[in-house]
């Protein structure tokens, strides 16, 4: 039987363990707190689910994947964790972000709809959209309930034979016990510091191993899937930054269970009032530079005032409502978006860089990772560890895309 050590046990690691393990895989999940916990970027409450993402059609044809496996995920467990709100997408620029989605998705045969703003107001208790050119609908798209579906993930793995370790992992032999240094290659943003790396001890067994406090476990493979842990376990390997993401959510009357929403120039989004958590207004601009383990998990003031002065131009009814429920979250980014699925060492593998738009995949990018791991197929060229250059177009942050902001 193959053998895999999956080290973290977010949505991405959870998701890969649960697949793994339906595989035929001998799967072992290593996780220092607890799934669900709230240093993870998994442990947000809400993620929406979108295929648009742009001109790229790689991953709206790879959302649409996951929502058909989230919607058979909550019907195995009788409970819903993806809520189908429909999503509007509102358009400033006529031939703007939201019109190469529109195009991308009429392409794939993704329902969609081009509205105009006085339509999409309709859908809500009170709207301006006099600055909007149009309003993409995408019907079909939605909320998942993150910290929830983490869990259930989680629970099904355990119940499908993942073994579950508690314990902090780093990589045996990364500089544990024979270390060496090497000189991060230029074009990364560590360039010209030395990392220890990849050392076995002298006469010791060969092949990807853990280690967890005083044991050492192995496998056949190793996928180091520990989201703003990984570039402190391979400082240098992957260009990553965590940053901190404030999320708050405002105490509305009833009638704001309204679709999700995202104004991709202003870098917001939110969805309406979802199991009484209230309607969530975020910014999706990257924060300050953040420490999973010791960072402030309160939002700061000026989080707040940016969500409060979009309701005062978007909802100005919502302008004073009070702040119900916040959180800290964190992303975990790579310059251009896209993810780290890279095998630095025969059977050792980074599963990282989500980038703020990795956790509606997961089903769907598990069921990828997997046939990577099996051998069925290579990782995309754009995944890798080479040097990427800082773009913007996948996430819901536009605001860097253009040269005005």
């Amino acid at each position: 039987m193959k053998s895999v050590i999956v080290v973290g046990a977010g949505i991405w690691g959870t998701s890969l363990a649960l697949r793994l393990a339906e595989s035929g895989w001998r799967v072992t999940l290593v996780e220092q707190y607890q799934p669900g916990h709230l240093r993870q970027a998994s442990a947000g409450e809400t993620r929406l689910l979108r295929a648009s993402h742009g001109t790229d059609d790689w991953y709206a044809r790879m959302a649409r994947r996951a929502r058909e496996l989230w919607r058979d995920l909550g019907e195995r467990v009788g409970e819903e964790l993806y809520a189908e709100t429909g999503m509007l997408w509102f358009a400033r620029r006529a031939q703007g972000w939201e019109r190469a989605s529109a195009s991308v998705l009429e392409r794939l045969d993704i329902p969609h709809e081009i509205w105009d703003p006085a339509r999409a107001a309709a859908l809500f208790p009170d709207f301006r959209g006099d600055d909007l050119e149009f309003v993409l609908w995408e019907p079909q798209a939605g909320v998942v309930r993150a910290r929830r579906a983490t869990q259930v993930t989680a629970r099904l793995a355990r119940a499908a034979g993942v073994t579950l370790v508690r314990g902090r992992a780093e990589p045996y032999g990364a500089g544990v016990l024979e270390p060496y240094n090497v000189m991060v290659p230029r074009g990364t943003e560590a360039y010209g510091m030395a990392f220890q790396g990849w050392a076995e001890p002298s006469g010791g067994s060969r092949g990807p191993a853990v280690r967890v406090g005083e044991e050492v476990l192995r496998a056949d493979r190793v996928v180091w899937a520990c989201g703003a842990w990984l570039p402190r376990l391979f400082p240098g390997m992957a260009d990553l930054q965590v940053t901190k993401q404030d999320t708050a959510h405002f105490a509305v009357a009833p009638g704001w269970d309204t679709p999700a929403w995202v104004d991709y120039d202003a870098s917001v989004y939110g969805h309406g009032d979802l199991d009484g958590l209230g309607m969530k207004v975020t910014s999706d601009i990257e924060g300050e530079p953040y420490d999973p383990e010791t960072g402030d998990r309160r939002i700061s003031p000026s989080s707040e005032e940016a969500s409060r002065a979009y309701l005062r131009r978007r909802f100005p009814s919502l302008a004073q409502a009070p702040v119900l429920f916040s959180q800290v979250c964190q992303y975990t980014l790579t310059p251009d978006g896209e993810w780290v699925i890279a095998q630095p060492e025969d059977g050792v593998w980074l599963l990282g860089g989500d980038s703020g738009h990795g956790f509606k995949h997961a089903p769907a990018l598990a069921e990828y990772v997997a046939e990577i791991l099996d051998g069925a197929r290579e990782p995309e060229p754009r995944f890798g560890l080479h040097p990427r250059v800082p773009v913007r177009g996948l996430r819901t942050s536009g605001r860097t895309d253009r040269a005005d902001r």
